[in-house]
């Protein structure tokens, strides 16, 4: 992924802005664990034209083929992240995210596997799921 398409420029009003949804629409797809936005040492959150992406192919989603957040949330946590990160089998027993199916693994609290010091932010399974194509993209690689 380019670094300029995930540099993080956007305050969460100019995203709003550009997306013409509300900031509240924004924080509860953050609340969600649709995105996950850069915070700054002060809290304030910030953006990147990937997260613009993301949130694009999300209102997509709930527009345009009728998915609910609740419905989006399940798919992601269908992502077989174990294998986009080779996770040994020690690993998957240490992980909620394995056997789980109600959130996707940014969401959960990672204990003592290889994702213990990851930032969700910039690890390859949340940014491989970032739009409706790359979605689609990636699933075509993990099953042939």
């Amino acid at each position: 992924m380019s670094e300029d398409l995930n540099n993080p420029k956007y305050t969460i009003s100019n995203a709003a802005n550009l997306l013409e949804i509300s900031v509240h629409t924004m924080r509860m797809y953050e609340r969600e664990g649709l995105i996950i936005p850069f915070k700054k040492t002060s809290g304030q959150r910030l953006y990147s034209d990937q997260d613009i992406e993301r949130v694009k192919c999300i209102r997509h989603s709930i527009k345009e083929e009728k998915l609910t957040i609740q419905g989006i949330r399940k798919i992601l946590s269908l992502i077989p992240c174990w294998a986009i990160l080779s996770c040994s089998q020690k690993d998957r027993e240490n992980c909620s995210a394995y056997d789980s199916f109600s959130k996707p693994c940014w969401m959960h609290s990672h204990k003592d596997n290889v994702c213990v010091e990851k930032d969700c932010r910039v690890c390859e399974v949340y940014n491989s799921f970032g739009t409706c194509e790359s979605i689609k993209n990636k699933l075509k690689v993990l099953l042939p």
